[in-house]
């Protein structure tokens, strides 16, 4: 199991938006990641066992050595501390929103939560691009529900002509404040957005009773040549230097982060008298962590950053955090530590 916390990412969007869809993907692409996935109906995930539906609190070990829970919105924080023992093995948790709460109540509850085991994965909105203006009408708290979002899934974009699909992916990115907006055909994305691979072997996938969702998906007449590949794009972009960060320029970068970043992970040295601790930033979306730890004895003092995101401008990002850094560490201000310290466990 990895170590260090866990990350539980939220899935929300409206009915038939494809969160299932995505969980469903997830689950069969874990990337060797063992996978805690909330639901609080069972009726069209892909589980073995079917005879489960309906119970709360319930928890389920699935052929891929994932679990799957049921649960009501009282016996969350509950579920969350038995899927983070070390016992269960979890690398990720995956809720589904719909259903329990909001989707900004189960944000506040997960930043709010004491549990030491866990921490906020993002909030994923799943959004039906060719019902979008439908659902828009019936459900008008989907512009604040995208403006919570850190990742927009605009699902079944194959389903629009190409301009009107550039003209919604406009819209959403607009409604989203410039969080990263991926087009996706049957909620298929790249896990790696979401979690990291896990080196572990990758389990065989075997015969699990379909739901009828995918079951209606598989006779509407898509192509299906590429089933098990994902056909959202995004960037990930790495940063290195030998030379120490200015706290305060990277503060400032993480204050005005640029449009489309998702995630951001890796180590900082500042490299200040006195503060030879090693520095692990990690963000999703506008929520950020830093923790400290000491450097190996004969580990390089060096700055290794991994951003991923969708609609990143690369070279832009690079040169920023080039700005970042100092050239001379021994004369910045050991005041401007503070506002790292301020986001630090």
């Amino acid at each position: 199991m990895a170590k260090g916390r866990i990350p539980v990412v939220l899935v929300a969007g409206f009915l038939g938006s494809g969160k299932t869809t995505l969980l469903n993907h997830l689950l069969t692409n874990n990337q060797g990641a063992r996978i805690g996935v909330v639901v609080n109906d069972f009726g069209s995930v892909n589980i073995d066992a079917m005879s489960v539906a309906g119970q709360v609190d319930s928890m389920v070990s699935l052929s891929n050595g994932c679990l799957c829970c049921a649960v009501d919105a009282r016996g969350m924080d509950g579920l969350l501390v038995k899927l983070a023992r070390p016992a269960a093995g979890i690398d990720v948790i995956v809720i589904e929103a719909s259903g329990l709460a909001e989707p900004r109540e189960l944000i506040r509850l997960l930043l709010a939560s004491t549990n030491q085991r866990i921490e906020y994965g993002g909030l994923i909105e799943v959004v039906d691009a060719a019902e979008f203006e439908s659902t828009r009408v019936r459900h008008p708290e989907l512009d604040h529900h995208l403006a919570y979002a850190d990742l927009v899934v605009l699902n079944k974009t194959d389903r629009l002509a190409d301009v009107d699909r550039a003209e919604l992916l406009a819209t959403v990115e607009a409604l989203s404040g410039g969080k990263p907006v991926v087009p996706a055909v049957q909620a298929r994305i790249d896990p790696q957005l979401l979690f990291d691979e896990r080196s572990r072997p990758v389990r065989e996938t075997v015969a699990r009773q379909l739901s009828f969702d995918q079951l209606e998906e598989d006779n509407d007449g898509h192509d299906h040549e590429h089933e098990h590949h994902a056909h959202s794009q995004y960037e990930s972009v790495s940063f290195t230097s030998d030379q120490a960060l200015h706290p305060r320029r990277l503060m400032s970068f993480l204050d005005d982060r640029p449009a489309g970043l998702y995630r951001m992970k890796g180590f900082v040295y500042f490299g200040l008298p006195g503060h030879r601790q090693k520095f692990t930033v990690h963000t999703v979306g506008s929520y950020l962590r830093i923790t400290r730890s000491s450097w190996g004895r004969d580990e390089p003092r060096t700055t290794q950053l991994v951003l991923i995101g969708s609609g990143i401008d690369v070279d832009a990002v690079t040169k920023s955090l080039g700005a970042c850094v100092e050239d001379k560490p021994d004369q910045v201000d050991p005041q401007s530590m503070l506002r790292v310290l301020r986001y630090t466990d």
